[in-house]
């Protein structure tokens, strides 16, 4: 993914198919200076990580 289609998704009212390893997750905030976003899987708020943007997938 790249970063100004995280921070579009990362800005919609409703949630985007986003996947990291696979894993349904919910993008909280994007850092354009490290290129990376701070994401928490859907069923795990609590596991909030920060990961490189190119990790991420979106799904169609």
């Amino acid at each position: 993914m790249n970063i100004i289609r995280a921070k579009e998704i990362a800005s919609l009212p409703d949630m985007a198919k986003v996947t990291l390893n696979g894993v349904p997750v919910y993008i909280q905030h994007v850092d354009e200076k490290n290129e990376t976003a701070r994401v928490f899987p859907i069923d795990e708020p609590q596991n909030e990580r920060t990961v490189s943007i190119r990790q991420l997938q979106e799904e169609r």
